[in-house]
């Protein structure tokens, strides 16, 4: 009975230690300057002006910024909306548009790779929304090898917050982030 109680309590432990903190270890920042920053797709705010906060401060002389191909929003391409976004920007000649067609983390690693082929780089700095950092990074160090990977975490309060229990959209946000995170860990790096 006594040892029930143990296991018990040590579980208990387990799981308020795991539930307080598991926002926290989804975060990874620790930008370091890089041959390129490389801005992933998905979020078309915080992300790509994190970016740009990197480049202006020296981070790296080039910023690859992946957009998915095949997305429309009315009668224009996801690229072509980029492109003409770039073209306003006082560093438009330090930004790249990087067209990408995969749906996942890894595909999209497999995409970038080839834009970071026409800038020769070999350290990369990645910008991608908080929550999204230590798969990111995992995923990019995974399907990279070679290449020197740092990560710049982009926060979007309005969908992620550390105290993830004070909002629903944050406590969803988790729950998802650690399922993704935990099916490439044991399922998709194996692959």
């Amino acid at each position: 009975m006594r040892m029930r109680w143990r296991v018990f309590v040590v579980l208990l432990l387990f799981v308020i230690v795991f539930a307080w903190n598991a926002a926290r270890w989804l975060v990874v920042n620790q930008p370091e300057t890089s041959d390129a920053i490389i801005v992933l797709a998905g979020e078309t705010d915080q992300r790509p002006n994190l970016g740009l906060r990197l480049l202006q401060g020296n981070f790296a002389p080039v910023m690859i910024l992946d957009v998915p191909a095949e997305q429309r929003v009315y009668q224009w391409t996801s690229p072509e909306l980029a492109e003409r976004w770039v073209s306003g920007l006082p560093q438009a000649s330090k930004v790249k548009i990087c067209s990408i067609y995969g749906l996942s983390t890894k595909a999209e690693a497999h995409d970038a790779a080839l834009c970071l082929g026409k800038v020769s780089a070999r350290s990369v700095l990645l910008v991608t929304s908080d929550y999204h950092t230590r798969r990111a990074l995992s995923t990019f160090r995974h399907e990279l090898p070679g290449i020197r990977m740092s990560i710049a975490a982009a926060q979007s309060p309005q969908q992620f917050g550390l105290k993830w229990w004070q909002q629903r959209e944050w406590a969803k946000t988790t729950l998802y982030e650690w399922m993704r995170l935990i099916w490439w860990e044991v399922v998709d790096r194996w692959r």
